[in-house]
């Protein structure tokens, strides 16, 4: 009977390694981006050592996003239904919507995971897109749930969206017109609650008490007119939003004044 010699360590950790591939990129190089998917908290202390460059940061968020997709989908269901039935503006919206002949509601908004968007700037390198949402005229509204930190970070973004829809059931929004789009924009971030202080204090960091929430506004309109197809680039998207700007910001319909 032949005897059995016992394995060499060299195959026993070879038989055991597990091999380091990303899910949202397969190509992804340990060495070259300091991101190891079998290392997780290595991961943790690449990042605040400054050992994983953007490449890496970029494929360990989008990786814990697919691993989580089901945690974060159920949080924002659960998340959009009690702001629905409990929280005030979002109510307010949803009557001024259904007076309009519209309607949003669970059947319409819906929780999904968005992956990021690698679009080719006008620098002709490839950046990414990330997004809170999105509205809708044939489909209603898309919540990024992998995106939403919290019930009230869902809360501003379920309203910027759902003004994007009154606006498009009040006065027919043509969203292939940059001053349409801006002009929605405009309105949306600044009735929604994203830009009030105490969201750019605490959670952005900007700390400047004169004008700060014009300024989140217009930055974030900007943006936002940037991302649209027809815009050449952000010197178009500037102009488009200070053409607009004083109508725009100044209407405050279907509030009566800026609550949030």
């Amino acid at each position: 009977m032949a005897s059995q010699t016992p394995p060499t360590a060299q195959a026993t950790a070879s038989s055991t390694e597990r091999p380091a591939v990303s899910t949202w990129n397969p190509n992804n190089d340990p060495a070259k981006t300091g991101y190891d998917p079998t290392k997780r908290w290595a991961n943790y202390f690449n990042i605040l050592l400054g050992k994983m460059n953007q490449e890496g940061q970029e494929a360990f968020r989008e990786d814990a996003y697919i691993r989580n997709e089901a945690r974060d989908c159920n949080n924002c269901d659960k998340w959009r239904d009690y702001l629905f039935e409990y929280s005030p503006t979002i109510r307010f919206m949803s009557k001024n919507i259904m007076d309009l002949n519209g309607k949003l509601d669970r059947s319409n908004v819906q929780c999904r995971r968005c992956p990021t968007r690698r679009v080719i700037g006008e620098d002709g390198k490839e950046h990414t897109v990330r997004q809170g949402g999105g509205f809708s005229p044939d489909h209603g509204i898309l919540i990024c749930a992998n995106e939403m930190r919290n019930q009230g970070h869902l809360e501003d973004t379920l309203a910027h969206e759902m003004v994007h829809a009154w606006d498009h059931l009040r006065w027919k929004v043509d969203w292939s017109d940059l001053r349409h789009a801006a002009c929605t924009e405009i309105r949306a971030s600044s009735l929604s609650g994203e830009c009030r202080w105490t969201r750019e204090f605490f959670v952005r960091n900007n700390f400047t008490l004169t004008q700060q929430h014009q300024n989140c506004v217009r930055n974030r309109a900007i943006r936002s007119v940037m991302n649209r197809p027809s815009c050449k680039d952000d010197v178009q998207a500037t102009k488009v939003v200070n053409e607009v700007w004083d109508s725009c910001f100044a209407d405050t319909r279907p509030f009566d004044e800026i609550y949030r």
